[in-house]
């Protein structure tokens, strides 16, 4: 179970960081606020979105700390932070997310907990937050290969393999 914790910390605090990170970078200015149509998501909404998402399942679901989120602020931005701004935000949320979860145990992933209302395990909590975490980091690269085509590259192909271009061994923490 400590590798389950360890892998999660992983995913959070380095693939999808660095992969959204690549896409903030890339991304044309105008289009960090852009809206593909009325009912989809910015980039700038979904950055926002995560951040107020680990916190409130992370640092205070499984921390119990202290955690104010107004979830559908989130989602009603139009414009707001630069895409320094927005991007601080999310890694100080990933710095906070990171802290509870080096404390974890593995013994406390039954433990109960009630977050949005939903009677869940502290196991069920850090396995939704990496999942839907996945899940936006990848609208996220989809939305940045289309405003910024050719700007993002995660993989270089190595004899039939893929190899991360961020550094390090595919999945080690």
């Amino acid at each position: 179970m400590q590798e389950f914790i360890d892998k999660s910390r992983y995913y959070l605090a380095t693939e999808y960081l660095t992969k959204i990170r690549h896409c903030i970078d890339a991304l044309p200015e105008e289009a960090l606020w852009k809206r593909p149509n009325e009912s989809s998501n910015s980039i700038g909404n979904l950055l926002l979105h995560l951040a107020g998402n680990i916190r409130q399942w992370i640092v205070g679901g499984i921390g119990q700390q202290e955690v104010q989120r107004d979830r559908a602020a989130e989602f009603a931005a139009k414009e707001g932070g630069t895409r320094a701004e927005l991007m601080q935000n999310l890694e100080r949320a990933v710095t906070d997310v990171d802290a509870v979860l080096s404390s974890l145990k593995p013994e406390s992933l039954r433990e109960s907990r009630v977050i949005q209302g939903r009677d869940t395990t502290v196991l069920d909590a850090l396995y939704h937050v990496v999942e839907h975490f996945a899940m936006h980091t990848g609208q996220i690269v989809l939305m940045t290969k289309t405003y910024a085509p050719g700007a993002i590259a995660f993989y270089r192909d190595a004899k039939g393999l893929a190899q991360p271009t961020w550094g390090g061994k595919e999945g080690m923490p």
